[in-house]
């Protein structure tokens, strides 16, 4: 009997579900998920999914109401699906919480066009995912289902959505755009920004090239109006371009500290804000250069430069000045506008922000750049800040056609699943199979609305490898997050992620003839890349890293080095590989822990749109783990900030790191504190010590309140992988 999903009355799987906040004797009940988990498929999952006699009755059903794209299942015969969906079939995939089946069938699943009937299981949208991304090649369609049916590899969720439907969105995360100091840029860029929020995912966009409040503009008796107005303009684009009004737009806009528009950005986002300047919906983000931490370290004044002036003065885009090398001089020269504050001032208000709003993100750029191997210049980063990449600037002449196509970003993502890939029957197999489905992504990824995304994703290549729970897996194998112990292992992870990506795109360039644009400038044509490795100093430390690794193939320093002279010989095919992205929803389908930060619960909360409650235990939750999962709210964020400064070491683009704070810390938590309340001066520190230890960007910073509110809670859908 099929109940339609437009009228299930009477479930049980919601109450039993909320029995699990309630403990029987001290004890959490989670026998009451698997009940729900039951109950789901019993009452809503099977009876409303659409039966078929067979494979190719559903695909050709599929087909024929303009569900599924032809040109993909066209690739391979009918009998290869078939095998494919009996391979499948034996790996008995289950949901191993009530959370995750009822994320999948409520966001993922492919529903009837009038919303009554389910028309995927798990396996479906796991198949149609490796057909697709295999692009007709059998042996990796198989690889590939095996990766994601056993929940080793997650592509980012418009990825795993969108994958060979007819009627869908992009592939793509995530998009960045940069403005310059000019109204055919600023017009031009409205319209990238309209075009890419309906194409779906976030934008970024920097502003800082532009010239501030009050600067004069040549030929005119009036002056400049500064960022502000402009930030208005892009949010006003995006709460109108919202795919139909299917989801909120969504943006975020980067401002360097030493734009002297940077107090009025702020505070744009202030609670008490004047309307005319208040911004509500756009994220916020301030590009922070080596010389701010230096001047607030030493309690200086800092200049901020007149963009206008500066690129007359250098000859490029404001973004282009290495502001740290040049300070001295810009502060020096006559020619350039510039107007002074304290820098600890400045400090104070981001983090007063911070405390109020969880912005603005942090990108420590010339850490960027620091470490980036390749040619040209890191100015900004997306709506998560983990992508890190070079950008060219444009130029766009009166008729909004560009005389110079620069390149800006599109990101292509996907996630390992730590605890799982951990189990992989072949570990370097399973990581080359993920790169070849995100290369998939970025080889099909054709956005011709925006030429500059376009152009950037055609000479780059790049793509994003990621990582989910990190937390999961320490407290699984009884790992203290933050402890030597747990970094040595994350050491090793991400240091064998970076291996096996570089394996692949190194063979794919060979395959293919093609390196991406300017390899031959980079550090990896001149093999300087690969000197921390050719130490062969990565192994594992302390016994217990040791035994986990054990039948894992760990590089050897003559592994790195011949593996330097291939990549130096035959090129690489991405000009980046790896990013970790903060991870949503798709975290709870491959229960999981999101991303590589620590949980905030035992059990999680999330109120859900229209149904009210749903309480989710954290995976492998039992009394053995109970003592390896501390809240995020409960640690020393330096645990954490170690943790990704671990990981950062080998991941050629950013992470989104988000720092968790209580409005009350727990006595005792910093040595510094005297008291428990929670003031500027913390995470000024904090922020410092991310710094110093080498990490490129910190995500949001939420607080947790003593009325258990979150502010600066996580709104981005579009990088949540």
């Amino acid at each position: 009997m099929n109940l339609s999903l437009k009228n299930l009355k009477d479930v049980s799987y919601f109450k039993l579900n909320n029995e699990i906040n309630r403990p029987v004797n001290g004890q959490i009940p989670l026998n009451k998920d698997q009940e729900a988990l039951a109950a789901f498929f019993e009452e809503n999952a099977n009876p409303n999914t659409m039966k078929f006699s067979s494979i190719k009755e559903k695909i050709d059903y599929l087909l024929k109401n303009d569900y599924l794209e032809e040109a993909f299942i066209k690739l391979y015969s009918e009998s290869f699906i078939e095998k494919l969906y009996q391979f499948l079939e034996e790996q008995n995939f289950q949901f191993k919480s009530f959370m995750a089946a009822y994320k999948f069938y409520s966001q993922y699943a492919l529903k009837t066009n009038d919303g009554t009937a389910y028309l995927e299981t798990y396996e479906d949208r796991v198949a149609f995912n490796a057909l697709y991304f295999a692009n007709g090649d059998e042996e990796l369609a198989l690889t590939l289902a095996d990766e994601m049916i056993h929940q080793r590899y997650q592509p980012a969720t418009p990825s795993f959505l969108n994958a060979g439907r007819k009627r869908r969105g992009e592939l793509v995360s995530c998009f960045l755009i940069q403005v310059t100091d000019d109204m055919n840029s600023i017009g031009r860029s409205i319209n990238s920004a309209l075009q890419l929020s309906r194409i779906g995912g976030g934008v970024g966009i920097t502003l800082s090239n532009l010239r501030e409040a009050g600067a004069p503009i040549k030929g005119y008796e009036g002056a400049a109006s500064g960022v502000v107005p402009v930030m208005k303009l892009f949010e006003d684009s995006f709460s109108y371009s919202n795919q139909l009004g299917q989801r909120q737009g969504a943006g975020v806009v980067y401002l360097n500290v030493f734009h002297p528009d940077i107090i009025q950005f702020l505070s744009a986002k202030k609670e008490n804000a004047d309307e005319k300047i208040r911004v509500k919906t756009l994220s916020l983000g301030a590009i922070v250069p080596d010389k701010f931490y230096e001047l607030t370290r030493n309690n200086e004044d800092m200049y901020l430069f007149s963009p206008y002036s500066v690129e007359k003065e250098y000859g490029v885009p404001f973004s282009y000045v290495d502001i740290t090398k040049e300070y001295d001089n810009m502060v020096a020269n006559p020619n350039i506008r510039k107007q002074k504050i304290k820098a600890r001032d400045l400090e104070n208000e981001i983090s007063k922000l911070q405390q109020e709003s969880g912005y603005p993100y942090i990108i420590n750029i010339d850490t960027a750049n620091r470490s980036n191997p390749v040619y040209g210049k890191i100015i900004m980063s997306n709506l998560c800040s983990e992508i890190l990449q070079v950008q060219e600037p444009s130029v766009i002449n009166g008729k909004q056609e560009y005389d110079v196509l620069g390149t800006d970003i599109s990101c292509n993502l996907g996630s390992t699943n730590i605890v799982n890939l951990m189990d992989s029957p072949d570990f370097g197999k399973s990581v080359r199979a993920m790169t070849r489905a995100l290369t998939f992504v970025t080889d099909a990824s054709d956005i011709d609305v925006v030429p500059s995304i376009q152009h950037g994703n055609k000479l780059n290549h790049t793509i994003g490898l990621g990582a989910m729970g990190l937390h999961t897996y320490f407290a699984k194998n009884h790992m203290v997050y933050g402890s030597e112990e747990s970094l040595d292992f994350t050491n090793i992870y991400f240091m064998l992620l970076n291996y096996w990506t570089l394996v692949e795109s190194h063979a794919i360039a060979k395959e293919s003839g093609e390196v991406f644009h300017n390899f031959e400038k980079s550090d990896y044509a001149n093999g300087r890349y690969f000197d921390k490795y050719v130490t062969g100093e990565f192994q594992p430390q302390f016994d217990k890293v040791k035994e986990i690794f054990k039948d894992i193939f760990i590089p050897s320093a003559e592994d790195w080095k011949e593996l330097r002279e291939a990549i130096k010989k035959d090129g690489l095919y991405h000009q980046n590989r790896l990013a970790v992205a903060p991870n949503g929803s798709i975290s709870y389908i491959n229960d999981t822990s999101a991303s590589i930060h620590p949980i905030t619960r035992m059990i999680e909360e999330r109120q859900e749109k229209k149904i009210g409650k749903i309480y989710y235990p954290a995976p492998y939750l039992a009394n053995d783990t109970i003592p390896y999962y501390t809240s995020a709210y409960d640690m020393d964020m330096r645990k954490v900030i170690d943790v990704y400064a671990t990981a950062q070491q080998h991941v050629d683009q950013g992470m989104s790191l988000t720092l968790f704070m209580r409005s009350e810390i727990p006595f005792g938590l910093y040595e510094w504190k005297e008291n428990t309340k929670q003031t500027t001066r913390d995470l000024n520190i904090l922020r410092h010590y991310a710094f110093n230890k080498g990490v490129k960007s910190i995500y949001y910073v939420r607080t947790f309140t003593d009325d258990a509110e979150e502010i600066g809670s996580n709104q981005c859908e579009s990088c949540v992988i």
